[in-house]
């Protein structure tokens, strides 16, 4: 009776009155969750300022002079923040685990942690960046539990059963899995990369790589392009294939290009453009999708049809020839400049993306709109802006949450194709479809590698999102395919469609 006493009085209190109530659970779990972020704060920060935010407010500045010092001083605190994040704490960094080093005759390895094997090293610093990620990860899903039991008033949610049945869904939670290991790897891309990216890839011949020159008989240095030069994967004449040392010591998990850069460090960094276009698309075009949803299902009539007419538009253009030709109009334009192409790539695959995510969810937001609740909230005198975004939004979101996991992995297809033709994002900035292209006249030699493991990554990917969003679909609608093992295995016979 007096937990029952306690929990009606909880009723009307909000989600602050009730942690200063009882506040030792949400001040232990804020702790270690504030413990968790700093110790890699750099690294966190790092990825989201690792986008050139400053060349769009630049452009701006420049095409509109009457505002140039407004955007001068906004530049200005983008170039603050991107140094203040540059001296961020980042506890798992290359300086604490360094793997590049070089092997003494009779001193053995040099410059690497603890004198381990460069590989070792390596392996030691990934296998810690992923343990980060996995408590960081059990901390946020210990925080909704400490929720649950703390200061949630409702003994049960709808929600409760959503999760408990995604957490039967062996297929869906493998697809989350692969989902989060990509994830990873984009955050920590300079961590777990064997080399840097300025060094490796951006500017080799600004970087030296000290090795030990057997000809000399002692130490010696050398630029990293001039190294690379002497690493390259050409096929039959010279290759470093995969979990191999080049003539410098410098281990390659993943092999190298034919440049002689290393193949590993492409594909992480290539992780960051891949997810960014992916998400960013899927952004725009669930936004656009969501919005015209609840606007036509609300107010129907002229604005359905409207809507109808615009997708029947959108669909009828050949979304390729418009795609190339825009890429090739904007070339030149500072656009291009965001994210090496990327950010257009993914503005224009969301403005083009939007129809069929519409027509998805515009049939189950028509229905929710004739329920009785929509009708007794107008009848109540509530404003269409209100019942649209507490009443129907909430349900169409849930919808459209499943139709996005899923088409997020044809916005990366697509971005690897057009990368994969020349087109996209520019050089030298990591993309997985420009490697496939290099390594394509290779495949049949002793370096097929540099093909073959961006289109397995390509291929996981796309994967791990489809089985997600098969998780999350019979998550949210148990009559869909059934849930727990079974519906596991029966998306993975169907190919996670």
């Amino acid at each position: 009776m007096q937990g029952e006493t306690e929990r009606e009085t909880d009723v009307d209190s909000t989600l602050a009155q009730r942690i200063k109530q009882k506040p030792s659970p949400a001040v232990r779990w804020g702790v270690v969750m504030a413990a968790l972020l700093l110790v890699e704060l750099g690294a966190l920060a790092g990825a989201v300022m690792s986008v050139p935010w400053d060349v769009p407010v630049n452009a701006v500045a420049n095409t509109v002079p009457v505002l140039g010092d407004i955007f001068a001083s906004v530049a200005s605190v983008f170039a603050a923040a991107g140094d203040a994040v540059a001296n961020l704490p980042t506890l798992l960094s290359r300086e604490l685990i360094p793997n590049q080093g070089y092997f003494h005759p009779e001193n053995g390895w040099q410059n690497t942690f603890l004198g381990l094997e460069p590989k070792h090293a390596w392996l030691l610093r990934v296998v810690l960046v992923y343990a980060y990620a996995a408590l960081f990860l059990y901390w946020v899903w210990r925080g909704y539990l400490v929720f649950r039991r703390h200061y949630r008033y409702a003994d049960w949610t709808p929600a409760d059963d959503i999760i408990d049945r995604f957490r039967g869904h062996t297929w869906g939670q493998f697809g989350l899995v692969l989902v989060v290991f990509f994830l990873v790897l984009a955050v920590f891309a300079p961590t777990v990369s064997p080399v840097t990216q300025e060094e490796n890839i951006m500017q080799p011949y600004g970087h030296n790589v000290t090795y030990y020159d057997a000809d000399a008989g002692g130490v010696t240095t050398i630029t990293a392009g001039a190294a690379n030069l002497d690493s390259r994967s050409t096929g039959q004449q010279s290759n470093v294939a995969p979990w191999t040392y080049d003539s410098f010591d410098r281990f390659h998990p993943a092999g190298t290009l034919p440049s002689g850069k290393d193949l590993f460090a492409f594909m992480a960094y290539g992780a960051r453009i891949s997810l960014f276009i992916g998400i960013v698309a899927s952004g725009i075009a669930g936004g656009i999708a969501l919005a015209l949803a609840l606007l036509t299902s609300y107010y129907k009539g002229l604005a359905d049809m409207t809507a109808v007419v615009m997708s029947d538009a959108f669909s009828a253009m050949p979304r390729l020839l418009v795609l190339i030709m825009l890429l090739f109009v904007l070339q030149d334009h500072w656009i291009m400049e965001v994210y090496s192409g990327a950010f257009l790539l993914a503005l224009l695959f969301g403005i083009w993306g939007w129809m069929g995510l519409w027509r998805s969810v515009r049939g189950p937001s028509l229905q929710i709109v004739e329920n009785e609740w929509i009708k007794a909230a107008e009848g109540f005198g509530e404003k269409p802006r209100r019942i649209v975004t507490k009443h129907v939004a909430p349900y169409v979101f849930s919808y459209l949450l499943i139709y996005l996991s899923m088409s997020l992995g044809g916005y990366i297809i697509s971005a690897a194709g057009l990368a994969f033709l020349g087109l996209g994002v520019t050089s030298p900035t990591p993309e997985w479809g420009r490697a496939i292209s290099i390594g394509q006249n290779l495949i049949s030699t002793q370096s097929w590698h540099i093909s073959v493991l961006p289109g397995v990554a390509i291929t996981l990917l796309v994967l791990g999102f489809n089985a997600f969003g098969d998780g999350v679909r019979d998550a949210l609608d148990p009559q869909s395919g059934g849930d727990g093992d079974a519906s596991g295995e029966a998306a993975a016979a169907g190919g996670g469609a």
